[in-house]
């Protein structure tokens, strides 16, 4: 079934649902972006919340859409549905009380239904916050964290965690350099083509693989390292967040005596 008729379908079961007051679509459809490939993002609104009455209302409404061979009620979070049908159309839910809408904003989701008036009383736009230095800094120092953990992959020949590790590093990195572009609208996690710019999909194309063997472990941990740190170095300054020196340095001195690792980057 086409996403249009998907969602025609749904708004159209619930509209005269009992409890049933605002159908919204959120997501990539709520603000325009979305593409052949997004799955269908909904906010429902009931009088009730996020009942056991509600969940089996959204149920029929998208068991008419097709055959339902995914279902999560409320296991994620206690308020969202995730199903995915026989055609792999994917719908998410978030079902909410009438005063839970606060985290809405109009120009986040579009009415499909809206008994109520709720969304003349929504904000027009979120409010832009800035980086979360907390966060940051936990990323900057985790990233240090799994680098010297590599003594212990090597050490122990544990190769195959070592590509855990790797992998780690990769979305420390992905999330560093989306950071750095202050994308809006973000959206999920298969968007990352437009959340980064060109120079920084060449990079991370031109990063090793993750191989599980002595040499290729090391080489790669270097290259990240060389890739991640001067420009988490950078936005740290920006930001005005202490970068963790110490810490940083202890590393070094560790992979170097364990290893023979010298720091890829110069600090300075």
């Amino acid at each position: 079934m086409r996403q249009n008729d998907v969602i025609d379908t749904i708004a159209t079961a619930l509209r005269d649902a009992p409890g049933i007051r605002a159908l919204f679509l959120s997501g990539s459809h709520g603000n325009g972006l979305a593409d052949d490939y997004s799955d269908i993002d909904f906010v429902m609104v009931a009088i009730d919340g996020a009942s056991d009455e509600a969940a089996e209302t959204w149920r029929n409404a998208v068991s008419r859409t097709g055959d339902i061979v995914l279902w999560w009620d409320r296991s994620v979070r206690p308020a969202i549905i995730n199903a995915i049908t026989e055609d792999w159309t994917r719908t998410d839910v978030v079902i909410q009380k009438p005063d839970q809408l606060t985290w809405l904003t109009k120009d986040g989701v579009k009415p499909l239904f809206d008994h109520d008036g709720l969304f003349d009383s929504l904000p027009d736009t979120a409010e832009k916050g800035g980086p979360n230095p907390a966060r940051l800094k936990y990323q900057f120092e985790e990233f240090i964290r799994i680098v010297g953990l590599l003594h212990l992959a090597i050490g122990r020949k544990e190769y195959i965690n070592g590509v855990a590790g790797l992998f780690h590093l990769r979305n420390l990195l992905v999330d560093l350099l989306i950071e750095e572009t202050a994308a809006p609208n973000r959206g999920g996690v298969l968007h990352l083509n437009r959340l980064i710019t060109q120079e920084q999909k060449e990079l991370l194309m031109s990063l090793p693989p993750a191989v599980p063997e002595h040499d290729a472990l090391i080489s790669a941990n270097v290259a990240y390292a060389r890739a991640y740190l001067p420009r988490a170095r950078k936005l740290a300054q920006q930001q005005n967040i202490d970068w963790p020196e110490r810490f940083e340095a202890a590393t070094w001195k560790l992979l170097n005596a364990s290893l023979g690792i010298i720091r890829p980057y110069d600090p300075d």
